[in-house]
């Protein structure tokens, strides 16, 4: 296999994918990179999942990371995997303009943000590729939004000079412009987040932090998902939610723009095990899945793995 030089001065993560003191999931992509494409990443980049607070504007990052590792290339070609989806990596013609080629439906949102990040002078040689998360769709939080900055953070760096950090604000922007489908707010959340804070995001470029910490005053943020079909979950979610409001929650509301398939819960954190208990009792009484329970640190932004 020829060997892709590494951009110019970039120095690759140290050993990340044997490193037994690094995060799992961080170990695993830099190794599944080397395993599905045969070269060590030049970068790895987290990115946390981000949610909506039920306040126009006003987002915030969970605990739980998005992953991506990647190495850049000088052929034109970008080859793309994911462990979510072993039987669809795929070797692709980057192609700025024009039509796109066929790809797997994993795959269609990250080579489409390749190919903005081409035109805007990142990547234009290709880039091998590596995407991960720690959490699936099941959640209910967005996989959308972190991934593409996870992505466009990594291929911007493994392309951009050692020592400069990619332009956040810049990147923003792009992602904006290229997939406009996304969550805007989500996306920021993501780049710009501060652990205990949450980030109201204004008109145009404007943002500002506040102080959002459940658990420096004794809270819990906790993520609960319900396990129906798509038809019953309204209903599903709103029993839970009147569930754990008796059993001692504080609010609840979507993670995202519109009702989906869980809810951010804020309870006092010695009410937790009992409002587990009785939303658990609930649905097993009815012959029902058990929702899931996901603890939510609140948690700062995306950032380059060492």
């Amino acid at each position: 296999m020829t060997r892709v030089p590494l951009g110019a001065g970039m120095a690759a993560p140290q050993d990340l994918a044997r490193r037994a003191t690094a995060d799992p999931l961080f170990r695993l992509v830099a190794y599944a990179l080397e395993a599905a494409h045969g070269r060590a990443p030049a970068a790895v980049w987290s990115a946390p999942y981000a949610f909506h607070l039920g306040s126009p504007g006003l987002v915030a990052a969970a605990g739980w990371p998005v992953a991506a590792a990647a190495a850049p290339r000088t052929d034109g070609l970008v080859r793309l995997s994911s462990l979510g989806h072993p039987a669809d990596s795929c070797d692709l013609p980057l192609t700025p303009s024009g039509p796109a080629p066929a790809v797997p439906a994993w795959a269609a949102r990250p080579y489409a943000l390749l190919r903005a990040l081409a035109r805007a002078g990142y990547g234009g040689g290709g880039t091998d590729l590596h995407l991960q998360g720690s959490l699936t769709a099941a959640s209910g939080l967005a996989t959308a939004e972190p991934a593409d900055c996870a992505v466009a953070l990594a291929v911007a760096d493994v392309h951009t000079a050692a020592g400069e950090e990619p332009d956040r604000a810049h990147l923003a922007r792009l992602m904006a412009r290229a997939l406009p489908d996304g969550d805007d707010a989500l996306r920021r959340g993501v780049l710009f987040a501060r652990p205990g804070e949450a980030l109201l995001v204004g008109t145009g470029r404007t943002r500002r932090h506040v102080a959002f910490d459940p658990a420096a005053s004794g809270a819990r943020l906790v993520l609960l998902a319900v396990r129906s079909e798509p038809a019953d979950r309204a209903a599903e979610l709103a029993r839970a939610v009147a569930c754990a409001r008796r059993a001692g929650a504080l609010s609840a509301w979507p993670p995202g723009r519109r009702p989906g398939r869980s809810v951010l819960v804020l309870l006092p954190e010695e009410r937790l095990t009992s409002v587990r208990a009785a939303v658990a009792e609930e649905f097993r009484g009815r012959g029902r899945p058990v929702p899931r329970f996901l603890n939510i640190a609140v948690a700062g932004a995306a950032r380059r793995e060492e």
